[in-house]
């Protein structure tokens, strides 16, 4: 596949642009037909196994989150598409399944087979992406299904959701007891949230006020019940509603969900630049530090950094308007990425990977899991290197159907992105120091609106006319 293909990103570390294209050739070796095990771009993006091939739910889920900018050289919906059509007669659908037999896969853990209920989050973003309503129609009724298997497997008398914790994804995190686990709890609350937004684009005023009153009920018992006011954190509850004393990455989802009020999410973030709990050198550990549990070496889900977790926590922060620091947490995470791939000890082969060391450069280990973590594991480090370098490093935010593009940036620096393909419609955008002083140059098909957002010196909104332009910036 010829690179040029993909949208381009301009930044002034190369290393940057090199890992962000790299990323888009290595992601063609993912793409696998179950039938034959061969590559093809009819297959299903999988990571390949000996023993089998599987098709993860949080995966698929995540990944459709940079999928979406391939400029549709990839499919980012042909996996979530996978356990749509595959959802039961009683609108169960199962967080694994065997490509080769389209047997569901579950463990003695997690017997029914539940994951992280979040495909409305992500039908949301590729809605914005593609503008495309009629999907929205057309998977609103399994959405729906899954959402009532839901309530009825899983839903206690007290309104909050009982699943093993190992539905998470987070296999060896020190969770003993958890009953009511808070980052599950937190993504049906998201689900909803989204579920909601869907029904306003639909224009189903039920649906909405179905799904809105279901967020708000869980917001105020996550809140009521997981929220801890000495230690600033949100825990998992026992089965007697009792908060357990472990700080796992689980706490932050609250963030994306909205429920922590502004005083709350200051308290929360503020544990983020903690280096005894979750401010480690490379953000962020899926344990807090100060934890008994905690390995420098990552050992699984006991201080590992996580690129799909650390995407959620930044995603978190850009809803409390964070947009500097989670610029920041990007590019640490990033620069940790790129030591990984080229290490410095030149003896050593350097790669991606599923998990990193949380407080120097490096692969995570686990004794436990010899798997663990996975190399050239595109599915999460697609997350990293593509969509946080677009959305935080960059700072572009893109809504098709608003047809608007935000650029939320701390200070000018060159940098911008050129052909990124918004359906019929491809826009570049570049920010060049020139003698006339900062200038942004513009090239589209259409018109959109433009938002430029300077950190604390400038904000404003103007149409963009289709064809070629450019501004300054000291005449906004």
């Amino acid at each position: 596949m010829n690179k040029r293909d993909f949208p381009k990103i301009h930044f002034y570390d190369q290393d940057f642009v090199d890992i962000y294209d790299k990323s888009w050739n290595w992601l063609s070796d993912f793409w696998l037909d179950p039938a034959s095990d061969e590559i093809s771009p009819d297959g299903y993006f999988v990571y390949p196994s000996k023993n089998q091939l599987v098709l993860d739910q949080f995966e698929s889920i995540f990944s459709s989150f940079f999928l979406v900018y391939s400029n549709r050289n990839y499919p980012a919906n042909k996996n979530i598409d996978y356990f749509y059509e595959h959802q039961e007669e009683n609108g169960a659908i199962r967080w694994k399944y065997d490509l080769k037999t389209s047997k569901p896969i579950t463990t003695k853990q997690n017997p029914e087979g539940v994951g992280l209920p979040l495909f409305a989050w992500a039908e949301f973003n590729l809605y914005h992406k593609s503008a495309n309503k009629r999907r929205i129609k057309e998977i609103m009724p399994v959405l729906q299904k899954y959402m009532d298997w839901l309530d009825r497997t899983f839903k206690q008398q007290n309104g909050l959701y009982a699943v093993p914790h190992e539905a998470s994804t987070m296999f060896n995190s020190p969770r003993k007891g958890c009953v009511y686990p808070v980052d599950f709890n937190s993504c049906v609350a998201i689900n909803a949230a989204h579920m909601s937004a869907l029904g306003d684009i639909l224009n189903d005023k039920d649906i909405s006020f179905q799904y809105k009153r279901m967020y708000f009920s869980l917001k105020t018992r996550i809140n009521g019940l997981m929220w801890d006011s000495e230690t600033g954190f949100y825990h998992d509850l026992d089965k007697n509603e009792q908060r357990l004393p472990q700080k796992t990455v689980a706490g932050f989802w609250p963030l994306l969900a909205e429920l922590p009020n502004a005083d709350r999410a200051d308290t929360l973030i503020a544990h983020l630049t903690n280096p005894k709990t979750f401010g480690t050198d490379h953000p962020f550990p899926t344990l807090s530090a100060d934890s008994p549990d905690f390995k420098e070496s990552g050992e699984g889900y006991k201080g590992s950094v996580i690129p799909p977790i650390n995407f959620m926590i930044i995603k978190g922060l850009e809803k409390y308007q964070q947009y500097g620091f989670a610029r920041e947490c990007a590019i640490r995470h990033l620069y940790y990425i790129l030591e990984g791939l080229s290490p410095a000890d030149s003896k050593k082969k350097g790669d991606l990977y599923e998990g990193y060391l949380p407080c120097k450069e490096g692969a995570a280990v686990c004794k436990t899991d010899s798997a663990f973590p996975r190399a050239r594991f595109m599915h999460y480090v697609g997350l990293s290197t593509i969509a946080l370098m677009i959305e935080n490093v960059i700072g572009l935010n893109i809504s098709l159907p608003r047809k608007t593009v935000d650029w939320i940036i701390p200070n000018l620096e060159i940098m911008g992105i050129e052909k990124l393909s918004l359906k019929r419609n491809l826009v570049t955008i570049l920010s060049n120091k020139t003698s006339r002083g900062w200038e942004i140059q513009m090239e589209s098909e259409k018109l959109y609106y433009f938002t430029i957002n300077i950190l604390d010196q400038k904000k404003k909104t103007l149409p963009i006319p289709s064809g070629k332009c450019s501004m300054l910036i000291d005449k906004l």
